[in-house]
């Protein structure tokens, strides 16, 4: 009876493990992301409702935009928000537009920027720029789910017991966030979709019932043009003042980074492949731009009417319209029942605004960290990511106390950075494409985004502080991880070419195969023309190497060579060729790392002959120290300890382990 219940509860624990890791693959070197399934290329969601995802967080913030930009503007606000809406539509969506066609797999243009830098300093540039997303997307969480919670505890219904429950209710939202994504990701899509269609439904009711006050009381239109004019003296000022605040209304642009880290999840056409999915990219881009100019079109039409039909003290702190300005004129044009059931969807959707930033971490993250051996394996499952970023949130929530105030300058931040980076990715993809109207119009693009960016630093420097944190956050994780996970075989596929596999199957037919690990140099690297020192090397170095490891006399040998092209690199597809140099036969091979390449081809040998292969190896000259530090920078130092590890660790039974020999 104690058997039985032991073996169901390994049995739930099992099952339990099972569902947390659903969706981890790591058969390969390229891994598809998170929220990827293997099958056909169409599987998805139609583009629309993909769009509402992202539109949680982008549509979300007419719930604050019109105020922001009354307090940054005043009577000028509309101007200002025009401004915000030629940027949006002729500067980001473009930008977006063209990341979508070079980056169709969810990576954004952090991968754009990725292939302009080789080695190292591509990565280490990638994990910046990752700080900075998980900046935006992780303080979108919990800014949202915070403004939430104000708009619960300020509602004048609300029950007494709610007042200064800011910190609690924001965890609450957080959590059932969290528990929509550990449902699953189309239950995420669904409540999206319910969401957004509510929230623009109502707004379109208040701002026609606001057009209709003024069609009523045309003279709002001609007090605001007096008192406007009164306050500047020329059209030109109204413009160079609107030029100069529009900064401060960014916020308004938030949405396209996750627009484009989500394209896996929309549906392309039947006749889509990995390398071109067209229909997934002409998806995204009608995505883009619907939502591009939905907003738009609701941005300038709630600053006109909160602008005409709201005195400007009222935006002012402590003023009823004070980051509600059209849930100010829903209570005011429409009722007290009405403008609680605006309350209420406006609540609803800053609450699941966080959805698209989580949706857009759960995309990214994997498809770089793991990667880089920078996130452990389990990192590749989405529902482990989950549970981490929502452990953050509950942090970040904890350590600023819920205040909105206090996270949106590292808001801006994070989304004015992804978008000049982005801007910036374009312009060098366009130049090297030859397409020089395209870079000049992208380089003025990246001009405007650097401006908005220092602008708001300077005014809000806090904002690059809390991005330092999340930099340095990820820089110290990152590279602990890949200190720690430098030993694993860091190989996703061994392939034998035929050369290879003839070499191997002859040497392997007088017995456990006997191999020399050599490291290739100047001669060696040369093409395969005849080179009597070339023959002479070889010789010499299997004469040194059976001297002083003893290898059996008669026996034939095998020489592995391993380039390594690119150190920064952790996991690789090995392709092993075959050649023969001065007599010798060569098994050649390019890796991240010596070492380990080494060990994975000898248990690719290993599984192939049904024998336990022999490697010689000489020592390596050096300070073990600075062996060490070339080992984990530049993938050589001292490999024949580092690959007997890497075997040790792989394989735990001594029986079946390579052997390794050293002279």
């Amino acid at each position: 009876m104690a058997g039985t219940t032991r073996g169901k509860d390994v049995s739930r624990r099992r099952s339990g493990r099972a569902w947390l890791l659903e969706g981890l693959q790591e058969q390969s070197a390229q891994h598809p992301g998170p929220h990827a399934e293997p099958g056909p290329a169409q599987h998805g969601h139609s583009w629309w409702r993909v769009m509402c995802l992202t539109g949680v967080d982008y549509f979300s913030t007419l719930g604050y935009q019109p105020g922001i930009a009354a307090l940054a503007a005043g009577l000028l606000s509309p101007l200002a928000t025009v401004v915000l809406i030629a940027l949006t539509l002729l500067g980001a969506l473009p930008v977006y537009r063209r990341v979508a066609g070079e980056s169709p797999h969810g990576e954004g243009s952090i991968s754009m920027l990725e292939r302009l830098l080789p080695w190292w300093s591509g990565k280490l540039f990638v994990l910046v720029l990752l700080g900075f997303a998980a900046t935006d997307f992780m303080i979108t969480i919990t800014l949202s789910a915070a403004d939430a919670s104000a708009h619960v505890v300020e509602n004048p219904f609300a029950p007494g017991w709610l007042d200064g429950g800011n910190t609690w209710i924001t965890l609450v939202l957080i959590g059932a966030l969290g528990a929509v994504f550990l449902k699953g990701f189309k239950e995420a899509i669904k409540v999206a979709v319910v969401l957004v269609a509510l929230y623009l439904a109502l707004n379109v009711v208040v701002l026609a019932a606001s057009a209709w006050k003024v069609v009523t009381e045309p003279q709002r239109i001609g007090d605001w043009t007096t008192a406007m004019t009164a306050e500047h003296s020329s059209p030109l000022a109204m413009i160079g003042v609107a030029l100069l605040v529009f900064p401060k209304l960014a916020l308004g642009m938030s949405g396209f980074e996750t627009g484009v880290a989500v394209m896996p999840q929309v549906k392309g056409d039947a006749s889509d492949t990995h390398a071109n999915p067209a229909g997934r990219i002409r998806g995204t881009r009608k995505l883009l731009t619907t939502a591009a100019v939905t907003m738009s079109c609701f941005l300038l039409l709630s600053s006109l009417a909160t602008t005409w039909l709201i005195p400007q003290k009222e935006f002012e702190s402590g003023g009823k319209a004070n980051g509600r300005a059209l849930a100010f004129l829903a209570h005011q044009e429409l009722g007290e029942v009405f403008g609680t059931l605006y309350d209420a969807s406006t609540i609803a959707i800053l609450w699941f605004a966080g959805a698209s930033a989580l949706a857009g971490l759960l995309n990214l993250v994997p498809r770089y960290l793991p990667r880089y051996g920078m996130a452990p394996e389990w990192s590749r499952a989405v529902r482990p990511l989950v549970l981490v970023f929502m452990a953050i949130a509950v942090l970040i929530t904890l350590w600023f106390n819920a205040s909105v105030d206090d996270q949106s300058g590292a808001y801006a931040t994070g989304v004015l950075v992804l978008m000049l980076s982005a801007a910036f990715a374009c312009c060098a993809a366009a130049r090297k494409a030859g397409q020089r109207a395209a870079a000049y119009g992208f380089g003025a693009i990246t001009a405007v985004f650097a401006y908005t960016l220092v602008d708001n630093v300077a005014e809000r420097p806090d904002g690059i502080k809390i991005a330092a944190l999340f930099i340095a956050a990820i820089m110290l994780t990152s590279i602990g991880s890949r200190i720690h996970r430098s030993f694993e075989l860091r190989a996703a596929t061994v392939t034998l070419d035929a050369r290879a596999a003839r070499f191997i199957d002859d040497a392997a037919s007088q017995g456990p195969l006997q191999i020399i690990a050599h490291e290739p140099n100047a001669k060696s690297r040369a093409a395969d023309a005849p080179d009597p020192r070339v023959a002479i090397e070889y010789r010499a170095k299997e004469q040194s190497q059976r001297d002083e490891t003893h290898i059996p006399q008669g026996r034939p040998v095998l020489f592995l060579e391993v380039f390594v092209r690119n150190s920064s690199d952790f996991k690789a597809d090995l392709l092993v060729t075959g050649t023969e140099r001065g007599g010798a036969r060569l098994l050649r091979v390019e890796g991240p790392v010596v070492a380990n390449t080494i060990a994975a081809v000898l248990l690719e040998l290993r599984d192939r002959t049904e024998e336990i292969p022999h490697a010689y190896f000489n020592w390596t000259e050096g300070h073990p120290l600075s062996n060490l530090v070339r080992f984990l920078v530049f993938g050589d130092g001292e490999v024949a300890p580092v690959t007997r590890e890497v075997l040790r660790r792989i394989e735990p039974d001594p029986e079946r382990r390579p052997r390794i020999h050293v002279g």
